[in-house]
């Protein structure tokens, strides 16, 4: 049963696990058939009505009110999870699939790494302030719904930069891309892909972002949009799938205007890639 249902997350039928109650057949998980179980991707589905918890890997899961959920799994994560639900009545229901493996672009370059220039105390003091406005809006539970949709691209333009994508100085690794760079242009107009509350939006450019827009997806769910010119909303704007949300720019630290799009779910980043229709 379990290398069924293993099967059916590296694929994309429908997945639906059953057991009986008296002579009743209850499903108990049923999976989205468009979702992605690999390293970076994510899963939605649902459970049976009047289940009480949903964990991933031990860690608690939230449930909609209809008894939909999201989960989403690391650019590292290994290559098995595990779902347990706690059922009515506190009947505990467990089910294990495989994450399938991502090849990673890895540049390896044959030259020793530079080292970090020195930091200011007046840098780290600026620094510690952001990272703590990141951290705010990440943790912000603002009950939208976008994480149910369809996402759509925000900007138009080639993928100049790719999740995960890696470079390795003489057996050093280096940090690993965390987003989606998309070269659409200075200045061109990017959307909400999908519904969402705006959470963070830096008018005063960041060190490292610049003007950063995040927004959160619900359900643990959120996008940041990096290295805006010019920010279309404010914080705490509801914005449906579409809505303008800034320009593109290279405030911060970047080499030319582009839009870096990066999602975490929870703590763990993933591939935006992968929200959108037909891209692996």
């Amino acid at each position: 049963m379990i290398l069924q249902r293993r099967a059916f997350l590296a694929g994309t039928a429908a997945s639906v696990a059953s057991f009986a109650l008296g002579n009743t057949p209850i499903s108990t998980l049923v999976i989205s058939p468009d979702s992605r179980a690999m390293q970076g991707g994510w899963l939605r589905g649902r459970v049976q009505p009047g289940s009480t918890a949903l964990k991933l890997d031990g860690k608690p899961v939230a449930l909609a009110d209809d008894w939909a959920f999201l989960i989403a799994f690391d650019r590292d994560a290994t290559p098995l999870a595990r779902i347990e639900v706690t059922l009515p009545g506190g009947r505990p229901f467990v089910h294990e699939f495989a994450i399938a493996p991502r090849a990673w672009q890895i540049e390896h370059i044959n030259v020793a790494r530079k080292p970090g220039g020195v930091t200011s105390e007046e840098y780290l003091r600026l620094r510690r302030a952001e990272l703590a406005r990141i951290a705010a809006a990440r943790a912000v539970d603002t009950g939208a719904q976008g994480w149910r949709q369809s996402f759509i691209r925000p900007a138009p333009g080639r993928f100049s930069g790719r999740f995960g994508s890696q470079r390795i100085y003489k057996g050093e690794p280096a940090a690993y891309h965390s987003g989606l760079d998309i070269a659409g242009g200075a200045g061109t107009t990017y959307v909400a892909p999908a519904e969402g509350i705006v959470t963070l939006a830096a008018q005063s450019p960041f060190s490292l972002e610049g003007r950063l827009l995040m927004l959160d997806h619900g359900m643990g769910l959120n996008s940041a949009f990096l290295h805006a010119s010019e920010l279309l909303v404010r914080e705490g704007d509801k914005v449906a799938q579409g809505t303008p949300l800034g320009r593109i720019g290279a405030t911060g630290r970047a080499t030319g205007p582009h839009l870096h799009w990066s999602m975490k779910w929870q703590a763990s980043r993933i591939d935006p890639l992968l929200f959108l229709p037909d891209q692996t």
